[in-house]
């Protein structure tokens, strides 16, 4: 069983995420172990989290239904009520403080001012949380979407793939740029994202993570392949030395949407007339992989399609590569 601080985490992923509709309790194992950063294969992990929830079901805090349904109970949901109401009147107590008493908490304020300001308890955020977890995203999502979505307020991205194919899972971990902005992103839970309701929970940083990455997109994401400048801005790959008489190229990052006609009409657009094109897919779970080969008529037509390199294709910036 975890110490008394995992617990308390545990305890409040699964009820973070329980906030709302029933959920499938396979489907909230997975989220709560992705929030936590976990392997969803981790079998301790998944022992935990299975006692997490027999012990929240006991409390009355959940309940789950022989559906394998898990909801929040009315006592659960009272509870949350009496706890933001407690914050709130802490917080205007606090505001009636002596002068002096205030000039003083403003001094030791001061000594890391940016970054407690940054974190400052707001409603709707009584713990400052910046950092949040996206899930249910479109496969087509980029950043420049999600910052269409959060009003140009996300400083960093952290895309959740899978370690061994690079698959992109439809989840994210992000970074606001205050708490207040992510109060305001929370709120947007169940809103859609190109026609999918975004999952959307606070997230906080475990002790010993390093977060806010130092890069602002990081981990294989669906913009991971054309790499990132220190601005943001993005970089098409280079590509490699040119066989002679090239007719063929390797696509990649593409989106799990693509199919022959698709990639046909995008070459069609720089008069490439597409000869054949061959997907290349997992062996053991027939899984897409996101990238393919595709064969021209002539070397003429192969160097027009090279010079979509980094083009936008199905909200994804199309690798492109030469190949024998």
């Amino acid at each position: 069983m975890p110490e008394q601080d995992e617990t308390k985490k545990w305890e409040d992923a699964v009820l973070s995420i329980t906030q709302g509709e029933a959920i499938k309790v396979k489907k909230l194992r997975k989220q709560v172990l992705i929030t936590l950063q976990m392997d969803e294969d981790d079998k301790a992990a998944k022992e935990i989290f299975k006692e997490t929830v027999q012990r929240l079901e006991e409390a009355g805090q959940i309940s789950l239904d022989s559906e394998g349904n898990v909801t929040l109970t009315e006592k659960s949901k009272k509870r949350k009520s009496k706890e933001e109401k407690k914050s709130k009147k802490n917080k205007k107590a606090k505001t009636t403080e002596s002068d002096e008493g205030v000039e003083d908490q403003a001094d030791e304020i001061d000594t890391s001012a940016e970054s407690k300001d940054k974190n400052k308890p707001c409603p709707g955020n009584p713990q400052g949380v910046t950092r949040l977890f996206l899930g249910n995203l479109p496969f087509a999502v980029d950043e420049a979407l999600l910052g269409e979505f959060f009003k140009n307020k996300v400083t960093h991205i952290k895309w959740i793939t899978d370690k061994e194919t690079g698959k992109f899972y439809g989840s994210a971990f992000i970074e606001m740029a205050d708490s207040r902005a992510a109060a305001e992103a929370v709120a947007l839970a169940g809103e859609k994202m190109l026609g999918r309701p975004v999952k959307i929970n606070f997230a906080p940083a475990r002790e010993g993570d390093v977060w806010p990455p130092e890069k602002k997109v990081i981990t294989g994401g669906p913009t991971a392949s054309t790499g990132n400048s220190g601005d943001g801005t993005k970089q098409k790959r280079e590509m490699s030395a040119k066989p002679e008489n090239c007719v063929k190229l390797f696509i990649g990052n593409l989106s799990y949407d693509i199919n022959d006609e698709g990639i046909t009409k995008f070459f069609a657009n720089v008069d490439a007339e597409v000869r054949s094109v061959r997907w290349l897919h997992h062996k053991d779970s027939g899984d897409f992989k996101g990238c393919g080969y595709v064969e021209f008529w002539s070397p003429e037509a192969c160097d027009k399609a090279a010079t979509l390199n980094g083009k936008n294709l199905l909200g994804r910036p199309i690798r492109i590569d030469w190949t024998d």
